[in-house]
Parts: C-alpha cells; sequence; structure tokens
C-alpha cells in the first residue's frame, strides 16, 4: 500500500503510522497507538526488573583465634547471607607471629566450610594475601533445597515418635 494510503488510514482511525520492519523489501508499517505501545513496553521493562533479584557480596572478618561462641555466630549470619542469596567473602586477619602460621587460618577456614555444608558452594579456593586468607562462598540453591526436603520429614517423623 501507498504510504499515503496508509498515513491517511491512520489519520482517519486517529492512530500513528508505525514503521515495524524497515530493513522488510517493501518495509512493514503498522496502524497502532503509539503512545499506548511505549507505556506497556515501559510496564513489560519494569517487571522484568522486578523479578531480578540483586546479588551482594557481604564480608565476613574472622581472627585464627577467635572464640567458640564467636565462630558461632559469625557462621550464624553467613547463614543467613546465604539463604537470602548473597554471596560471602570469607577474610581471615593475621597479627604479628600469626603469620608464621597460615595452616591456622586454613583450619578456621575448613571448619566455615563444615558448618554451612551443603548450603554453601566455594567460588574462589582459600588463598593468602599479605596478611590476610580469603575465600569467596556462594549460595548453592540446588543443594539447598534438596537438604531441606529430608530434614522436614525427618523433624515430622520424631515428633510423631516423642507423642
Amino acid at each position: 500500500m501507498p504510504t499515503e494510503d496508509a498515513l491517511a488510514r491512520a489519520r482517519a482511525a486517529e492512530l500513528d503510522l508505525v514503521e515495524v520492519a524497515a530493513q522488510a523489501d517493501p518495509p512493514v508499517c503498522r496502524i497502532m497507538d503509539y503512545g499506548k505501545f511505549r507505556y506497556e513496553e515501559a510496564q513489560r521493562v519494569k517487571e522484568s526488573r522486578k523479578k531480578t533479584i540483586q546479588i551482594t557480596t557481604k564480608e565476613v572478618k574472622f581472627r585464627p583465634k577467635i572464640g567458640k561462641g564467636d565462630f558461632d555466630t559469625k557462621v550464624r549470619h553467613m547463614l543467613e547471607f546465604l539463604e537470602e542469596g548473597h554471596k560471602v567473602k570469607v577474610s581471615l586477619q593475621f597479627r604479628g607471629r600469626e603469620m608464621a602460621h597460615p595452616e591456622l587460618g586454613k583450619k578456621v577456614l575448613d571448619e566455615v566450610l563444615e558448618q554451612l555444608g551443603p548450603i554453601a558452594r566455594v567460588d574462589t579456593e582459600p588463598r593468602l594475601d599479605g596478611r590476610s586468607m580469603t575465600m569467596v562462598l556462594s549460595p548453592d540453591k540446588k543443594a539447598a533445597a534438596n537438604a531441606k526436603k529430608p530434614t522436614s520429614t525427618a523433624t515430622s517423623s520424631n515428633s510423631t515418635k516423642s507423642a
């Protein structure tokens, strides 16, 4: 259809003539309300942005001679961060003569991994950078989902035995 005829039809319907495919031969146009189209497109983009999850990196700092209570509290915080979907950077700070025993730091990081169990996946292996040893953990959703299923059935069966 000639461009003039298409424009006349669009004006008669009080709509816009919008070029859909300029590369096609002949170019493809459509009669539509362009303002409404732009609004709906913006709403689709806004809706898709809502569904995205912002993943941030949380940092938890340890020392090689950390006490049991402090250790448990920090691991509990890390567990919460991982369940929320955040990555966790575990930093272990060495001071003075502690630098002579990096194996103590490695032992603390191994205990952290043991405590977090299947929920955490190691992104960056522990490595010594100057006076600190760092490791990055991320949530392992598949393993966490598998770990939750058996525990929920085990707790319900235990409650029936004790009753």
